[in-house]
């Protein structure tokens, strides 16, 4: 993606479900568990390096043994980090003695993450928090072992100052509002509720209290507790938690936004946020690996048994469409196929955008991430050319000569690696002028891969949001080549609408096909429906969520998207470029024909899967109108 955008974070949870002297047996080592983490937190950086934790408990211990570890980094490889630091105390203890390392009653006594489960996260901040504070796993501690909870997810809510305001009815005092605090003390209140009434319970039937924590600890109703802590939350979600005497899970929300994926043999269960980063740590085939369903929670106990079952009614399905054009890893056996079809299927837009003047059009990709749908564009156009070739073939008749064939079968596609990104090169000059110099160099080209004046030079991308490296860099240096047209493709439709389910998309004024509408609307004479939508928007702000309608889209409703993308070029070419440039979206239909199973498109369409999303992106017009800043939500 030229225009790089934070997004959302990835979890990895893992249960051994066997004594850990049987990894010793087996596998030759004690840290089986955390040689796994690292393979499925780093296999998973994708999503997220602005920080990283690990959390760690061990079962079965005693009263004053330690049993939760957790370790936390935004040091620039920060998973690195965490485990280097992990790894430095069991390099303490081999110089020692050896033998120690194998030795799990020693370890277990002694040494942190040594345990049998496992939670880790990456984290990109959607806020502006970058701090150690605001790393996962979080962490809500008691002297009872059953009242221990920690928490890390994959989520964002948009109704934090609802549920805030809950907790406080409740007699809280959260020590910030935001929704990662919420949600650990929303769901910490009720396993408190839960343990409260499991305790009142064994101690009429005439346990003693330590028999009790035994019993409460066997007992725990997950399932109640999360039904309870959730039935409120409007977001996206995968939420992951351990209790301290050893259960876990992992709850999803109801429309299936974020990922999640699992899997169970007799020795393991694991779940991650992409399928195949579970496939490389246990060697697995994609069908042994399953999705959480949405609106349901993956639930392990202590005792290793393993349930998924229903906490919230599942509703629609809307499962995030920019996981499959950008986020995940491209190395899922789905994903792979989308992301081609999202290349192939631009064709016809493709062909039209340059006049169908194949033979003097030469393609190739932005880095990195569209190298994907570049080869579905490459297959695309393969499949087209050869129609025409055989089209020409039947045309020739009687006139069929050698000479005549081989011109035809000769035609191919051209394709170049045209943009190179040069990672070493740092804008560290300040002045606003010598700076925008140098960003317009952090990409170069391959010279002599366009004929001047006579090619049209078409790059495909995965989306275009801001669009500012385009008008800052990458436009500037493909005019260096002098085609007659620059063709920038993107594999994603117009992004429009604010996100509030995880990505880094917030404010109205980062979006160029918004900045376009505003400007068509200027042009045309229309600015007054930008007054109209305001008023709209100011008028129901206070209504209960349920109630909001998403009145930003009638910014958008006197236009084709073929006219937004014409203003989008116009705004996007830099003063001085010789080239014409044409900009080319994906369609919606296009999009879901790809990404059959992954619907959710509220950045692209404004149809918003939760009540939330209209009254954040209301809010976030407004926040444009009266010029604030921040997020909306």
């Amino acid at each position: 993606m030229s225009d790089a955008i934070k997004h959302e974070c990835g979890i990895a949870l893992l249960r051994l479900k066997k004594p850990l002297e049987y990894y010793v047996d087996k596998y030759g080592t004690a840290f089986y568990g955390l040689n796994k983490m690292y393979l499925l937190m780093e296999k998973q950086h994708n999503r997220g390096q602005d920080g990283a934790g690990l959390a760690n408990i061990k079962l079965d211990m005693k009263p004053g043994e330690r049993y939760i570890s957790r370790s936390r980094s935004v040091d620039p490889k920060p998973i690195q980090d965490i485990f280097t630091t992990i790894n430095s105390r069991f390099e303490e203890i081999s110089k020692q003695n050896p033998d120690l390392l194998r030795d799990i009653d020693y370890l277990k006594k002694n040494v942190g993450f040594t345990g049998e489960l496992f939670l880790g996260h990456l984290r990109y901040g959607t806020s502006g928090k970058n701090g150690i504070e605001s790393c996962h796993p979080f962490l809500r501690q008691n002297n009872w072992m059953t009242r221990n909870l920690v928490v890390a997810g994959n989520f964002n809510l948009t109704n934090v100052d609802e549920l805030f305001e809950v907790l406080s009815n409740l007699g809280q005092h959260p020590k910030e509002k935001s929704d990662t605090v919420t949600v650990l003390e929303k769901i910490g209140h009720f396993l408190d509720v839960e343990n409260e009434g499991l305790f009142k319970q064994y101690k009429t039937q005439g346990y003693n209290n330590k028999e009790i924590t035994s019993k409460i600890a066997e007992h725990l109703d997950i399932q109640n507790i999360l039904k309870r802590a959730s039935e409120d939350w409007d977001g996206g979600y995968t939420m992951s938690g351990l209790f301290g005497h050893g259960d876990a899970f992992v709850l999803r929300d109801p429309a299936g936004i974020r990922p999640a994926f699992w899997y169970e043999d007799e020795e393991i269960c694991v779940v991650a946020s992409e399928r195949p980063v579970i496939q490389t740590a246990f060697d697995l085939k994609k069908d042994d690996i399953k999705e959480l369903t949405p609106g349901h929670a993956l639930i392990i106990k202590k005792s290793g048994e393993l349930s998924e079952v229903k906490i919230n009614e599942p509703t629609q399905r809307a499962a995030c469409s920019f996981e499959r054009i950008y986020f995940s890893r491209g190395n899922d056996y789905d994903i792979y196929k989308e992301r081609k079809l999202l290349g192939q299927y631009l064709i016809p837009q493709i062909i039209e955008s340059i006049d169908n003047e194949l033979d003097n059009a030469v393609f190739s990709f932005i880095p990195n991430t569209a190298e994907m749908s570049f080869y579905g564009m490459m297959k695309g156009l393969e499949d087209f050319l050869n129609v025409e070739k055989m089209e020409a073939i039947k045309a020739l008749g009687s006139d069929m000569t050698d000479e005549n064939l081989s011109k035809i079968l000769t035609r191919k596609t051209r394709f170049e690696k045209i943009a190179i990104k040069d990672a070493k090169l740092r804008t560290f000059i300040t002045q606003e002028e010598a700076r925008d110099d140098m960003v317009a160099h952090v990409y170069d080209i391959t010279y002599g891969t366009v004929k001047r004046n006579v090619d049209n030079l078409v790059v495909i991308d995965d989306s275009i949001v801001r669009g500012t490296t385009l008008k800052q860099s990458i436009l500037r240096i493909l005019d260096r080549l002098e085609p007659k047209r620059i063709v920038v493709v993107s594999s994603a439709p117009q992004i429009r609408y604010p996100d509030c389910y995880g990505i880094d998309m917030a404010k109205m004024s980062e979006f160029i096909a918004f900045e376009a509408a505003i400007e068509l609307l200027k042009d045309k004479g229309k600015a007054y429906i930008i007054d109209e939508v305001y008023k709209k928007c100011v008028e129901q702000q206070n209504y209960p969520k349920e109630q909001i309608k998403n009145y930003v889209k009638e910014i958008y409703e006197p236009f084709t998207a073929n006219e937004i993308s014409a203003k989008i070029a116009e705004l996007l070419t830099p003063v001085d470029m010789k080239s014409e440039v044409v900009i080319v979206y994906q369609t919606i239909e296009n999009l879901h024909k790809a990404c059959p199973d992954n619907t959710g498109d509220w950045y692209f369409t404004g149809n918003y899967p939760t009540p939330g999303g209209n009254k954040v992106v209301n809010r976030a017009f407004m926040n444009y109108i009266e010029g604030i800043g921040g997020r909306a939500y």
